[in-house]
């Protein structure tokens, strides 16, 4: 299990409202009370923080905001020290335009970097030279004066696109990398995977077959971005990657897909498949407002058929997407029943899984005002679209403690009531609280031998079950999910106990599901069980 560290929000020590490497190092022991094997470090590399670090200006460094390399390391030990496995946010296809190499290259047409990162001469009418779009609104080209020409940028204007049709920028990438690993990192969650590569003929995107409304944010989905994005030579850097971490004891590669839909599990497939790409996937499939039995099967059963060889990894939330508690609110019988029911769901699938900090408090998302925003996103869309920060609030450690013992010094992001009401010290004691629960369930999945190696079956049921089995040689469970806010009733045939965490009740072969229930049944793999009846319970 993969725990995401949001280190600005995680713990300061130095009083000055921001988390810091000390401060995860302090905390440590409260991820080890979960059972994580792994953290994944979101970004610690020296930057301007237009994007919250996303805006890499060193990549051989760490910010200052954070502590040193000295901190890193002492990370690093401490982690290691109690079992655990650190991944970095390795943001490799675009940089800061503080970065020197974009200083350099951006100063003539003719130096010695002048095509390290993507220019172009605007077209005849002065437009840009393609018509793609940025994912925080406007063209994704930005014109520069000195060289007369533009330059790409999926995200900020502040982050130019690397050019990796070039082979020193490969070079000089892959660099890096070895520089983190030569310090005992054990592997890399890299940043928007499948966006290294450009079109290098400059094609405009078709229009998409199917068009979304129109948001503010949704004229890059108006496009089918296949020129962009998602090129074939992207596996190319992926195999030098691969190599480059074979050289190494024991590390892994996890690559973000930024695609949604069907694609991305298409995506997943193709960057996992064999042994020379990538050892794990994972996509935005599973961060998105769907929230049915059929969605979550279309997603693992793609996986499964399109990368038999792969390894995918699942999670409900992250630093971009609001908490999933609050995105599927619309489902659930009361927010603390959709903790459960979806910790219960992630701890059955196949794969490796990963919760977000604050996930395993049934953190929901924060509601600011305009005044005390950060995100760039937010900040020019507002009030359409509501940005990120309300998933990167501090995290909440003591109920009585200023600011919930997150820092002395003002947060840079406000702790408010209903995230205070979840603090660590108040659930710590509760036994029946989703932080204990959380506990259990990832307990349970690394005992059981079905949900942490067995391959997976689905049944075929109606709307809102999920439901699924997981085999292996020394146990078969079958996993059941009631994804709607009614009660149902589900009529079994053969011999089952109910194991693990759950919401429900068995008893004369029905099985009892209270809204957002589920239920894990233990059987005997030689005997069949088998849901013959479902209703809705009065």
């Amino acid at each position: 299990m993969i725990y995401q560290v949001y280190p600005r929000s995680f713990q300061d020590s130095d009083g000055d409202g921001i988390g810091d490497l000390q401060g995860i190092i302090r905390r440590l022991p409260h991820i080890a009370s979960l059972g994580a094997d792994c953290i994944w470090l979101s970004p610690v590399f020296l930057s301007p923080q237009k994007d919250m670090g996303y805006d890499v200006s060193d990549y051989c460094d760490i910010d200052p905001l954070f502590g040193t390399l000295a901190d890193f390391d002492a990370l690093i030990a401490a982690a290691h020290g109690v079992g655990m496995r650190v991944i970095t946010d390795q943001v490799l296809s675009h940089s800061s335009d503080q970065h020197p190499w974009f200083r350099e290259s951006r100063a003539s047409r003719d130096n010695p970097k002048a095509d390290w990162y993507v220019w172009a001469d605007p077209m005849p009418d002065g437009s840009p030279p393609t018509n793609w779009h940025s994912h925080f609104g406007g063209p994704a080209w930005e014109f520069d004066a000195t060289r007369g020409q533009y330059y790409l940028h999926n995200f900020l204007a502040s982050q130019p696109d690397l050019n990796f049709h070039n082979p020193g920028v490969q070079e000089a990438i892959l660099a890096t990398c070895e520089f983190w690993l030569q310090r005992g990192l054990d592997g890399f969650r890299l940043d928007t995977v499948n966006y290294y590569v450009h079109d290098a003929l400059l094609r405009s995107n078709p229009p998409a077959e199917a068009r979304p409304q129109v948001m503010a944010t949704d004229l890059y989905g108006m496009q089918r971005n296949i020129y962009n994005k998602s090129r074939p030579e992207n596996l190319a850097f992926l195999r030098r990657l691969r190599q480059l971490t074979d050289r190494h004891d024991d590390i892994m590669m996890v690559g973000e897909v930024g695609e949604m839909g069907d694609r991305s599990i298409e995506l997943m497939a193709e960057y996992t498949a064999g042994r020379d790409h990538l050892h794990m996937a994972y996509s935005f499939a599973m961060l998105s407002p769907d929230f049915t039995a059929a969605h979550f099967r279309r997603c693992i059963e793609g996986f499964q058929t399109g990368a038999p060889d792969g390894h995918p990894y699942w999670s409900f939330s992250n630093h971009d997407v609001p908490r999933h508690p609050s995105r599927w609110a619309d489902h659930a019988v009361d927010h603390d029943a959709m903790a459960r029911l979806s910790c219960a769901m992630l701890m059955a699938f196949e794969g490796t899984i990963g919760i977000y900090q604050g996930e395993e408090l049934g953190q929901e998302e924060t509601a600011l005002d305009y005044h005390e925003l950060t995100d760039a996103q937010a900040l020019r869309f507002w009030p359409a679209v509501k940005g990120r920060d309300g998933c990167r609030t501090p995290m909440v450690w003591e109920a009585d403690a200023p600011h919930a013992g997150f820092s002395t010094g003002t947060p840079w992001l406000p702790v408010k009531a209903p995230q205070l009401a979840r603090a660590v010290d108040r659930q710590q004691a509760d036994p029946d609280s989703v932080l204990n629960f959380y506990r259990r369930a990832i307990a349970f999945r690394k005992a059981s031998p079905a949900l942490s190696g067995g391959r997976t079956t689905f049944l075929d049921l109606p709307e809102p079950v999920l439901a699924f089995r997981r085999a292996a040689a020394d146990q078969v469970l079958t996993c059941v999910f009631n994804l709607s806010p009614a009660p149902i009733v589900l009529g079994l045939t053969g011999d089952a106990a109910l194991a693990g965490p759950h919401a429900a009740t068995l008893a004369g072969g029905r099985l009892r599901l209270p809204g957002n229930g589920f239920a894990l049944l233990d059987h005997d793999g030689a005997l069949a069980l088998d849901i013959k009846t479902f209703e809705h319970a009065d």
